[in-house]
This record gives C-alpha cells, sequence and structure tokens, in this order.
C-alpha cells in the first residue's frame, strides 16, 4: 500500500473512531449526564438508544441522498455537523438541547462511516479493499469500546466537562487533518437515485441484509447479557467484570486486523464458517460459565470473533452491491443497528444461538443462489 494511502486510511480510521465515541462514548457516564442534567438515568440512556434509532433509520437514505457529491467536502459537512453538536454538548444547561445536538449529527453518522469504508476500499487495489476496510474497521472498535472507559475517566479524574469535550477534541483533529491532508475525492461514476435504489431487487441484497441482521443479533444479543452472565454465573467481581469486558474489546481490534487477511484471501469459506464458528463458542459458553478460567479464554476468541464478524457484515453486504458501494454501505449500517436492536431485546444465549441459525441459512442461501446462477450461465 502506497504512503499516501496509508495516511489516508489512517485519517479514515481516527474519524470512524470519533464519530462512534460520540455515539456511544456517553455509555460509561450516564450516570454524572443524569446527575449534572437532573435527569434519570432511563432518561439519560435516550442519549444513546435514539442515536441508534435514527442512526438505522437514515442508514440507507443518507448516503444516498449525499451520493452525488464530492466525498471530501460531505466528510468536512459531516464533521463539522459532529463538531458542533460536541461544541453545544459541552455549554448547554437543557437536556432537551443536549438531546438535539446528539440527534442531529446522528442522522449524519451514516454518510461519514460509508464513505470512510468506500473511500478506504478506493484507495487500493480491488483485492486488497477488504484489507484497507479491516484497518478502518479498528476505529468502529475502538470507538465501541476504547472511548468509554476513556471519557468514563476523563470524568473521575479531570473535569465532566472535560470528558464531554474529548468528543470535541477528536473530531476538531480529524476536521483539521481532512481539510489539509484528505485529497479532493470526485465521483468517478455519479449514479442516479434510481440506479443505486435498484440493488432492492436483487435476491442477492435481501439474504445478505437478512443474514446481517442476525449476525448481529447474535452478538449483540449475548454481548448485552454478558456483563450480567459474568456476575450471576460465572461469580466475578466487578473489577474483574470490567478486565472481562476491556479484554472482549482489545480482542475486536485483533478480529479487525485478521479479517482484512481471511477475507482477502477465502471470502466465501471466512463468511460460511463464521455462524458456525461462534455457535460453537457459544454452546463452550453456556456449559463452562460457571468456571473462571475457561471464560477468560472463551472472552479473548469471542472478542476476536465479534471483531471479524463486523468486517464479514461490511463485506457481506457491499459484495452483493457492488455497483452501489456507498448505499451498500448504509444497508450494512441500518441492519447492524436493526440486528443489535433485535439482539438486546432477547439478550440470551440461546436466542444468539437461533440468530445464528438464521444467519447461516440466509448465508447458505446466497451461496445457492450464486452458485446456481454461475452453472446456468456456463
Amino acid at each position: 500500500m502506497a504512503k499516501p494511502n496509508t495516511l489516508l486510511i489512517f485519517i479514515l480510521t481516527i474519524g470512524v473512531f470519533g464519530i462512534l465515541n460520540t455515539e456511544m462514548g456517553v455509555i460509561g457516564i450516564l450516570p454524572a449526564i443524569a446527575d449534572h442534567f437532573h435527569v434519570s438515568i432511563s432518561k439519560a440512556g435516550l442519549l444513546v438508544s435514539l442515536f441508534s434509532l435514527v442512526v438505522a433509520i437514515s442508514g440507507p437514505s443518507m448516503p444516498l441522498l449525499f451520493s452525488g457529491i464530492e466525498r471530501k467536502r460531505v466528510m468536512l459537512l459531516t464533521l463539522g455537523v459532529f463538531l458542533m453538536g460536541n461544541i453545544v454538548s459541552i455549554f448547554t444547561s437543557s437536556f432537551t438541547v443536549l438531546l438535539a445536538a446528539r440527534i442531529i449529527p446522528a442522522f449524519f453518522h451514516p454518510i461519514y462511516c460509508s464513505l470512510a469504508f468506500t473511500a478506504a476500499a478506493d484507495s487500493v487495489s480491488k483485492e486488497k479493499a477488504p484489507k484497507a476496510v479491516s484497518n478502518v474497521f479498528i476505529g468502529v472498535s475502538a470507538g465501541m469500546v476504547v472511548g468509554v472507559p476513556i471519557v468514563s475517566l476523563l470524568n473521575n479524574t479531570v473535569s465532566f466537562d472535560m470528558a464531554m469535550a474529548f468528543f470535541a477534541i477528536v473530531n476538531a483533529l480529524v476536521f483539521i487533518a481532512t481539510l489539509l491532508i484528505v485529497p479532493v475525492m470526485p465521483i468517478k461514476e455519479v449514479l442516479t437515485y434510481g440506479e443505486q435504489l435498484s440493488v432492492l431487487k436483487k435476491v442477492n441484497t435481501w439474504l445478505s441484509i437478512a443474514a446481517v441482521v442476525f449476525l448481529n443479533s447474535a452478538i449483540f444479543g449475548v454481548y448485552s447479557y454478558f456483563a450480567e452472565y459474568l456476575q450471576t454465573v460465572t461469580k466475578m467481581s466487578s473489577n474483574i467484570i470490567s478486565f472481562m469486558l476491556f479484554v472482549y474489546g482489545a480482542a475486536n481490534i485483533i478480529g479487525n486486523i485478521l479479517a482484512g487477511k481471511l477475507l482477502t484471501k477465502s471470502a466465501i469459506v471466512s463468511v460460511t464458517a463464521f455462524p458456525f464458528v461462534l455457535g460453537a463458542i457459544y454452546i463452550i459458553l453456556f456449559f463452562t460459565g460457571q468456571f473462571t478460567m475457561p471464560m477468560a479464554i472463551i472472552t479473548l476468541i469471542w472478542g476476536i470473533l465479534a471483531g471479524l464478524g463486523s468486517n464479514i457484515n461490511q463485506y457481506w453486504i457491499t459484495s452483493a452491491a457492488p455497483e452501489a458501494p456507498d448505499f451498500a454501505n448504509g444497508l450494512f449500517l441500518s441492519s447492524c443497528n436493526i440486528g443489535t436492536t433485535i439482539g438486546a431485546a432477547a439478550a440470551v444465549v440461546l436466542a444468539g444461538l437461533l440468530s445464528l441459525v438464521l444467519a447461516a441459512v440466509f448465508v447458505l442461501l446466497r451461496n445457492y443462489v450464486n452458485n446456481t446462477s454461475q452453472r446456468l450461465s456456463s
């Protein structure tokens, strides 16, 4: 990979970290937010749940609407909206204003992430595209996992205002880096809305969407229950549970790195095998949950698989609609958020296994459709 591409991908990775950190980072300081704005914890939780809901709704539409505009301009617009929302969040004393300052940027979340994946893939050869995208996914994992303890630490050791300012600082740095370093990225071929929406006529697109919904449901359904599982079944202390969650998050990053290699060398085999491997881990987790050491090993392996799964989800949908990459990435983001919502509502190991069974069915169906089409065309 050439050096300019490496720098571009690094900026995109930090950019995605800033966007995801804005979404998820407040989780660690929800009690502080509730206290600061004099609202209940459940009301403070709207900062996370409404943000995710908006991302799920705007996932396909917003990247589609901005698909014909030069990418650097759109990235700067999105980062600017997030930065302004972050700044308002620091100084407002109204919870309603704070909620608005998060909901408005949430509409632009799918735009930046979609463009980041597409720009990373376009910056290298087609063969190296999965590896480039997997590097950007490191920012996703870091934003979802690393950002939470950083913001929490700043709140506990410095101040609440500094914790809120962290979001603005990251997005400001990315905005400046994008403005000064990222090259202009004109659209090579402007697709009409109709041309992009036409991918929804393909059976493969819907089979891929269904598979991704259930794959993400399987991962986050069990993860949502994981801390409680470690407390009630494994009988771990709160400090050990926090460490286990950190291990899971760090392993996600390892999974992202591994995904780039696996999807480059043997994408179909990796996707097809994934639900079965993850299912085996869940079965082991279910039967050995009371033992500390096996749970530590399972957490590490599961975290790696979860990082791999994020990349698989993105690859599976975009490979079904390569002619409309921005719209396909929007479909990916929306599908993941729908899967997360379904999984969090179920939140049990057996439900995770059921989701994996359904995901495997849709993956195998798409493989069957592809193989049948190839035989007929030859």
